[in-house]
């Protein structure tokens, strides 16, 4: 037997041998041709395997290797590529002392549906899917531009996940798309099967509580990413997409912002932060004044508020907690459930539960309205990230609030807004463009100009110096 020979054996071997015990795998060995197929079946499209492949094999050729000579077989002589080529949905023929790799990756993926998590009054319906190439399908089909640059990537050991990050030439900065990139090849993790875990690694603060970079399941939110020049992600397997430098104010911003008349969508981007002060402070106000502070509460009030305090055996710091935590146990409990059960759980749990503390003298009917408000106005946030990270930090503010009276909400509030102005992307502030300040930003992001307005400003250019 000749060296060829033994060579030809040994590749088909030792390829079989990596990919052992993996019944799933499919081995044709046709003897007329002397040729091996191998392959995963439901990572390659049946009709490119029948017309492309199999049907080279139903007649006899005198040419073998002039057939897979052709650009549409690739020829590869490694059995690490080989294999890596097999299980990102390649077929691999074995014929004369060589492997030929026919790409015909289409694995099984469902349709593209509307989006539960980010739903919207009017506008696009679409939602991105678990498929890369669906995914970019339905980016490029919103722009349709020569400048839309696309860059592969494979992250993860065992995962072999790809990534795509997407740029518009020109309007993107080229230095945060280079950095970008560096920290993605410099990653070293095994496993990486979804976007909110990328995400992770690619912050720069780990120990923040606000998500750093923009993540969403809407092509139409993240192609208006890519025209404000951000940087965007889209990972094999995820749903989601991010975008990166993200600020603070992006998190309170709906696609229904652009889809609706300027001045109802200005006065409800506005009602959302009215609502984030809301969310962050209404309990732990209600805290302080009923444990140090009753000369701030109006005498009338005041009575109403001793009589309804006057059964509570607890203090109002360990109330609020109490209640709080019952809050977002119903929400865990509802977010979990079915949707019709959950839905149900969520609104009958609280009135039954809060109707019953109050009767129980557990707690008072006002630390009930107060966090009653508190929760609703968490639910005007359009990211539920950043909603979830809210309720996180209103928990401390609390605590503060009940230790030291006003100076602990003040301080509270004063530091929250130190930790995130101390956060940055690419050198840019989280809490651009409010600090530093940039009024010309302030029309698109504070509110929501007119699209006359806004189509004339200046496209969004990230200011390192912040001035």
């Amino acid at each position: 037997m000749s060296s060829e020979e033994i060579r030809e054996i040994s590749l088909l071997e030792q390829t079989l041998q990596m990919l052992c015990d993996c019944s799933d795998l499919t081995n044709h060995h046709f003897p007329l041709h002397q040729v091996d197929l191998v392959y995963f079946s439901y990572l390659v499209s049946p009709e490119a395997l029948r017309n492309d492949v199999l049907n080279l094999f139903n007649a006899k050729h005198d040419n073998m290797v002039a057939m897979l000579s052709k650009s549409s077989f690739k020829q590869k002589l490694q059995v690490n590529e080989i294999v890596h080529d097999i299980l990102n949905g390649c077929i691999a023929i074995f014929y004369n002392h060589s492997a030929y790799l026919y790409e015909a990756y289409a694995p099984e993926s469902r349709t593209i549906q509307s989006s539960e998590t980010e739903s919207v009054i009017s506008g696009p319906m679409d939602s991105f899917t678990e498929s890369l190439s669906t995914n970019l399908s339905l980016i490029r089909r919103r722009i349709k531009d020569p400048s839309l640059k696309v860059l592969a990537f494979t992250i993860g050991s065992k995962t072999g996940t790809s990534l795509n990050l997407l740029y518009l030439d020109g309007l993107a900065d080229s230095s945060h798309v280079q950095q970008l990139s560096e920290m993605i090849e410099k990653l070293d993790i095994p496993i990486i099967t979804e976007t909110n875990i990328l995400v992770q690694y690619l912050s720069p603060n780990k120990y923040s509580l606000a998500p750093q970079i923009f993540t969403s399941v809407r092509p139409d939110l993240i192609a208006n990413k890519l025209i404000s020049g951000k940087i965007v992600g889209l990972l094999e397997g995820s749903q989601t997409a991010f975008s990166t430098p993200t600020s603070f104010i992006e998190f309170f911003m709906s696609p229904d912002d652009y889809y609706q008349p300027w001045p109802v969508a200005s006065a409800v981007r506005i009602l959302r932060l009215i609502a984030l002060f809301i969310t962050l402070s209404f309990t732990a106000s209600y805290v302080s004044l009923v444990t140090y502070h009753y000369e701030m509460i109006p005498p009338s009030l005041l009575l109403n508020l001793m009589e309804s305090r006057n059964r509570v055996p607890f203090s109002p710091l360990v109330e609020a907690i109490f209640m709080e935590m019952t809050i977002e146990l119903l929400r865990e409990a509802g977010a979990r459930l079915p949707t019709k059960i959950g839905s149900t759980i969520g609104t009958v749990g609280g009135i039954v539960i809060g109707q019953a503390a109050v009767q129980a003298g557990v707690t008072s009917n006002i630390l009930i309205i107060s966090v009653a408000i508190s929760a609703i106005a968490s639910f005007a946030i359009p990211s539920y990230i950043m909603s979830a990270s809210i309720r996180i930090m209103r928990f401390g503010i609390i605590l503060l609030a009940g230790i030291f009276g006003n100076f602990g909400l003040v301080f509270g509030l004063g530091f929250l807004i130190v930790q995130l102005s101390s956060l940055h992307m690419f050198d840019l502030s989280y809490l651009s463009p409010l600090a530093p300040s940039q009024p010309s930003r302030w029309l698109d992001q504070i509110i929501r100009a007119p699209v006359q307005i806004l189509a004339k400003l200046k496209k969004f250019t990230p200011n390192k110096s912040g001035k």
